[in-house]
């Protein structure tokens, strides 16, 4: 049996594709153990996968702040004698790492000890970590057109981000009974990633009214702590009704909600790119400008050449609300977006990659092994 350790916690774009990832594995007969950060956000997420398993390793995020580059070199050090006792333990066949703070640690020990080494980037601007740590992989996988310097390019595959089995597209007015909407009224969800967006979340309470009188309601999912709580109202709609406007902390449902709504306004991080691919929601983008490397604007503009979403500049969210009122009930460009959209999630990247990891995983176990090494030998 093939065993795997996946380093992806921290963010719910991280985490949720390495669910995925250990979950077809699993699928496949192999044996995969996820490592995963000690923050909220990860705890939450996991909870729903009992069957799966988990470590929690320590770590902290880069920074140059005096402080904060203190506690990331401890606790990255710490993160490496962690690691290396899971190597010791595991004895894994291939560590699969999706950038992050949690990273770094479990692929260094990884390639220390001849483990092979896999990386996935799901963004259109390489992370950090990936960056850093692309010489020591032996299978490095990018989204299409993505290259990464210093990498051979034997060692790169182009694949998109693992989507969890359960994100499935589900029959519009079905997913609105689900969740309490009214089928006949257009729904507005406002999503700002694992950790929410107070900008996007103060936008949604100042536009709710306004909405809902042109008949639109609304559903925002906050991030934990920023004012979520299940807060909800009923405001005049049209027509003599009322439209819901409901604010959530969190969704543990996302593919009823993507499912549920005409259109989505979104931050563009990869793994909220992937999930409204898959559920062939379309959606406005506006990227987070503070992005590391700006990444987020570049997974917008990608997504935006594919069809399936327009971008608004966060700088210019005073435009925010004339978008969505243009979009949400034009039915024909509704439907070209999520027709560009089905075309995206042709290929699903999940299949592509199990392949390729459970090949490296056989290659690995005939080849000998260094007893210590600095790059893995190819």
């Amino acid at each position: 049996m093939s065993r795997f350790l996946i380093a992806c916690g921290g963010t719910g774009g991280h985490l949720a594709p390495g669910i995925a990832l250990a979950e077809g594995l699993a699928a496949r007969g192999a044996e995969a153990t996820l490592l995963i950060s000690h923050k909220p956000i990860d705890a939450r997420l996991i909870a729903k996968y009992p069957h799966l398993r988990f470590e929690r390793i320590p770590g902290a995020p880069f920074t140059l702040r005096p402080a904060g580059f203190a506690r990331f070199l401890w606790r990255q050090t710490a993160a490496l004698a962690v690691s290396a006792r899971l190597i010791r333990a595991a004895r894994p066949d291939v560590v699969v790492g999706f950038g992050g703070f949690t990273t770094a640690g479990i692929i260094v020990a990884a390639a220390l000890r001849g483990r092979p080494v896999a990386l996935h980037e799901a963004n259109h601007v390489p992370g950090r970590a990936i960056r850093l740590l692309g010489r020591l992989a032996r299978r490095v996988y990018l989204p299409p057109g993505v290259t990464l310097r210093r990498v051979r390019a034997d060692r790169v595959r182009h694949a998109g981000l693992p989507v969890r089995p359960e994100i499935v597209r589900r029959p519009r007015e079905e997913a609105r009974r689900a969740l309490g909407f009214d089928p006949a009224q257009r729904l507005l969800v406002i999503l700002g990633g694992s950790q929410g967006a107070a900008i996007l979340n103060d936008w949604a309470r100042a536009h709710r009214a306004g909405l809902a009188g042109a008949g639109v309601q609304l559903c925002c999912v906050t991030g934990p702590g920023k004012g979520g709580g299940g807060a909800e109202a009923a405001l005049p709609a049209p027509a003599g009704r009322t439209a819901r406007a409901v604010f959530l902390p969190f969704c543990d449902d996302v593919a009823t909600l993507l499912s549920a709504a005409d259109l989505a306004v979104s931050r563009a991080g990869a793994g909220t790119l992937a999930e409204l691919a898959r559920c062939a929601t379309p959606a406005i983008l506006v990227p987070f400008p503070h992005a590391a490397d700006n990444h987020q604007a570049a997974n917008a503009a990608w997504f935006a050449e594919q069809g399936g979403a327009v971008v608004v500049d966060q700088s210019r969210l005073g435009e925010l609300e004339a978008a969505v009122r243009d979009l949400i009930f034009d039915d024909d460009r509704l439907a070209r977006c999520r027709a560009g959209l089905e075309r995206t999630d042709r290929v699903p990247a999940l299949g592509l990659i199990l392949d390729d990891l459970l090949e490296l995983a056989g290659a690995g176990r005939a080849s000998p092994r260094p007893a210590a090494a600095g790059a893995p030998a190819p």
